[in-house]
């Protein structure tokens, strides 16, 4: 922290030049666009684009345009709370929105009260961000533990008792890990193995020794979609025939890519509805907007920055002519049952978690599958 500040002192040089009279509400983020979580990251960012680009079309907001001012973290924590303090001090920008991953969103949240800044659906399902109520943090999408202990109770409900559990070992492994250990209580079975990977350096020689020694039906596979498709190749490569089970931050194009010939058969949990359920309104003018863009097909990933998108968007519309970062976290505040088009949202000053939406999917043809 003491480099932040002095970083601070420096930026605080420059923010001379007040941005208060721009043409432009801006919104910062800071994501991997590059690293491990790659795929995901620029999939959430191109789906949130289509619904700026869509209401900037039509007029912005009180006649102002939201320009999306995005800066690279490469899915490093250091960086991401670099990046933000460059984003709150240097562009002054309204809010922060739909940073990636749980140790990004931990280094970034002592700035949000210092600044009094919103952070508006971060792409991450940590509890830690649930309870207690962060007030200038509005989730958007369910927690990790919800999907982790989903996915335990599924394997164990079509008769797997033999599950291993591996997990990045960082806050966001460790968060989800909680979730997963619920599951195996609430099915009464005890993982074969629960084995930690570091997240920077990956190794999987003592995983995959240890999922051929217990003849694992399934592992539940909590980290990157680098990660899990590394590991899933040597698991393979061991003859392990295991069941792949991972949760909704792999919800990508690029997951199925990455994994390759052994994307097929894989488990996915899933925080908003299909990419291809058109009678879901939000799905379908998402659907209308990527193909008028020249994009072929949405992902669960671009679903999920179009939901984030739609959430800020509505706070900015109700926080006055000229949104502030006070008015918007109050306007967010106010929502009760605010549709986003299928999907119901409500906060309050005691509740930030956003939607409560989980189901699970399977890799099919290259395809997510509900």
């Amino acid at each position: 922290m003491r480099e932040l500040r002095r970083l601070a002192a420096v930026l605080c040089l420059g923010v001379l030049t007040s941005f208060a009279a721009t043409a432009q509400i801006l919104i910062g983020q800071t994501t991997g666009l590059t690293g491990p979580a790659a795929a995901g990251a620029n999939e959430n960012v191109l789906g949130a684009k289509l619904w700026f680009d869509r209401v900037n079309a039509s007029g912005g907001i009180g006649g102002r345009r939201i320009e999306l001012v995005t800066l690279d973290d490469r899915f490093e924590p250091a960086r991401a709370a670099e990046n933000a303090l460059r984003l709150i001090m240097v562009r002054q920008v309204t809010a922060l929105f739909l940073n990636r991953g749980t140790p990004h969103t931990e280094a970034i949240r002592p700035m949000l009260a210092q600044y009094q800044v919103p952070l508006v659906a971060p792409s991450t399902g940590a509890m830690l961000l649930h309870k207690p109520v962060d007030p200038w943090i509005f989730n958007v999408r369910a927690p990790y533990q919800r999907e982790a202990e989903k996915l335990v109770h599924h394997l164990a409900s079509i008769g797997m008792s033999r599950i291993g559990l591996a997990h990045v070992d960082d806050s966001f492994g460790a968060d989800a890990a909680a979730g997963a250990t619920r599951g195996f209580e609430h099915a009464k079975l005890k993982p074969v193995f629960v084995e930690t990977f570091d997240r920077a350096r990956p190794v999987f020689s003592a995983l995959v020794q240890k999922a051929k020694a217990g003849d694992v039906q399934a592992v539940v596979f909590i980290g990157t979609a680098e990660a899990v498709s590394e590991g899933t190749q040597a698991l393979r490569a061991a003859g392990s025939r295991a069941q792949i089970g991972t949760l909704s931050n792999n919800a990508s194009s690029g997951f199925v890519k990455a994994m390759g010939e052994h994307a097929s058969g894989t488990i996915v949990a899933q925080v908003f509805p299909s990419e291809r359920a058109l009678s879901t309104s939000m799905v379908r003018e998402a659907s209308e907007l990527a193909r008028a863009a020249g994009i072929n097909e949405l992902t669960p990933a671009m679903i999920e920055g179009f939901a984030g998108a739609r959430v800020l968007v509505e706070g900015l519309r109700r926080a006055g002519p000229n949104p502030t970062r006070q008015s918007l976290r109050q306007a967010l505040e106010g929502f009760q049952r605010v549709d986003l088009g299928g999907l119901e949202i409500s906060y309050g000053p005691a509740d930030h978690s956003g939607l409560d939406y989980t189901e699970l999917s399977i890799i099919s043809d290259g395809r997510f599958r509900r």
